[in-house]
C-alpha cells in the first residue's frame, strides 16, 4: 500500500456528504443514528436467538442468521463515519480509508447477493421438492453455500481493487457522496479510464441484474407451485411473504443495478439510492425476513422474557434499603 501511495499526490479524499444544510444534517443525524442502532440491535437479537435456540438450527434459519451478520457488516462499513461527519466542518477520509470502504462495500454486497440467491434456493427446495429437502439442504451444503458466498464476495472485491489500486491520483480529490464508491473515486484518476472503467464497473451492475432476475424467477416458480398444490389461504400467505421479500430484494438490487450499470452518469438520485442498500435494506431485512416469522417471534419473546426473569431474580437478591 505504501508503494502505491507514493505514486499518488492525493493522501485524502473530501466527502461532500448528503447535504450542506445544517438543519437537514441535524435531522439526518437523528434519523440515521436511530436506524443504525435498531439495525444493529435487531440483527444481533436474531443472530443470538438462532444460535441459542436448538429448534431454530435448520438450514433456513442458519442462512437467515448469516444474512443478519452480513447486514450488520454492511451497515457498519460507512454509516458510523457518515453519522459523525454530520457535525464535521470538513469531511475527509484518508486514501487507505477510502480504499478500505471500497473493499468492504463490494465484499459485503457481493456476499449478500450470493447469500440471497442461496436463501431463495432453500425456499425453492422446501416448497417444490419437500421430500428431498433434508437430503439436499444438509449441514454440509448449507456451510458450503455460506463459504461460497464469502468467497465470491472476496473474489469480486479483489477484482475491483486490482484495477483501482494502481490508478494514479494526482489532484482532484472531492467525492460527491457520503462514502467512497468505486464509480466516483476512479473518475478522479489522472488518466483516461473511461472505456476500461465502464467495463470493470458495469460487471458489478450486470452481476446484480442477473442475480435479481434469478431471484425473481425463483419467486415466480415458488408462487406457481404453491398455487397449484395448496389452498387459497396458503397461496395468499405465500403471496404476502414473497411480496415482502421481493420489496427488500428490489430495494437492495435496484440501486446497485442503477448505479453500476451506468457508472459514470452522476445523478443526484445516486446519493439517495446509496442510502437504500447501505442503510435501509440492513434495517428492513430483520423485519421482513425474520420478525414476520412466527417461530422466530416466539423464540425472541421467550428469550427476552427469560432475560427479564433473570434480571428480576438478580434484583430481588439486592433489595433497595
Amino acid at each position: 500500500m505504501a508503494n502505491i501511495k507514493n505514486k499518488n499526490k492525493v493522501s485524502e479524499f473530501v466527502l461532500l456528504g448528503l447535504t450542506d444544510s445544517p438543519e437537514l444534517q441535524t435531522f439526518f443525524f437523528v434519523i440515521f443514528s436511530v436506524f443504525y442502532l435498531i439495525t444493529m440491535l435487531g440483527n444481533s437479537l436474531i443472530l443470538l436467538t438462532v444460535l441459542s435456540t436448538p429448534h431454530l438450527h435448520s438450514p433456513m434459519y442458519f442462512l437467515l442468521s448469516n444474512l443478519s451478520f452480513i447486514d450488520m457488516c454492511l451497515s457498519s462499513f460507512a454509516t458510523p463515519k457518515m453519522i459523525m461527519d454530520f457535525f464535521a466542518e470538513r469531511k475527509t477520509i484518508s486514501f487507505e480509508g477510502c480504499i478500505s470502504q471500497i473493499f468492504f462495500l463490494h465484499l459485503f454486497t457481493g456476499t449478500e447477493i450470493v447469500l440471497l440467491i442461496s436463501m431463495s434456493f432453500d425456499r425453492y427446495i422446501a416448497i417444490c421438492k419437500p421430500l428431498h429437502y433434508s437430503t439436499i439442504m444438509s449441514q454440509k451444503v448449507c456451510a458450503g453455500l455460506v463459504v461460497t458466498s464469502w468467497t465470491v464476495g472476496f473474489l469480486h472485491t479483489m477484482s475491483q481493487l486490482a484495477f483501482t489500486l494502481y490508478l494514479p491520483f494526482c489532484g482532484p480529490n472531492v467525492v460527491d457522496s457520503f462514502f467512497c464508491d468505486l464509480p466516483l473515486v476512479i473518475q478522479l484518476a489522472c488518466i483516461d479510464i473511461y472505456v476500461l472503467g465502464i467495463f470493470m464497473i458495469s460487471t458489478s451492475g450486470v452481476i446484480a441484474l442477473v442475480s435479481f432476475l434469478l431471484l425473481l424467477t425463483s419467486y415466480i416458480i415458488v408462487l406457481v407451485t404453491i398455487k397449484d398444490h395448496h389452498s387459497s389461504t396458503g397461496t395468499s400467505k405465500a403471496l404476502s411473504t414473497c411480496t415482502a421479500h421481493f420489496i427488500v430484494v428490489f430495494m437492495f438490487f435496484g440501486p446497485c443495478i442503477f448505479i453500476y450499470v451506468w457508472p459514470f452518469t452522476n445523478f443526484l438520485v445516486d446519493k439517495v439510492l446509496s442510502v437504500f442498500y447501505t442503510i435501509f435494506t440492513p434495517f428492513l431485512n430483520p423485519l421482513i425476513y425474520t420478525f414476520r416469522n412466527q417461530e422466530v417471534k416466539t423464540a425472541v419473546k421467550k428469550k427476552l422474557s427469560n432475560q427479564n426473569l433473570n434480571l428480576g431474580k438478580t434484583t430481588s437478591r439486592y433489595p433497595v434499603q
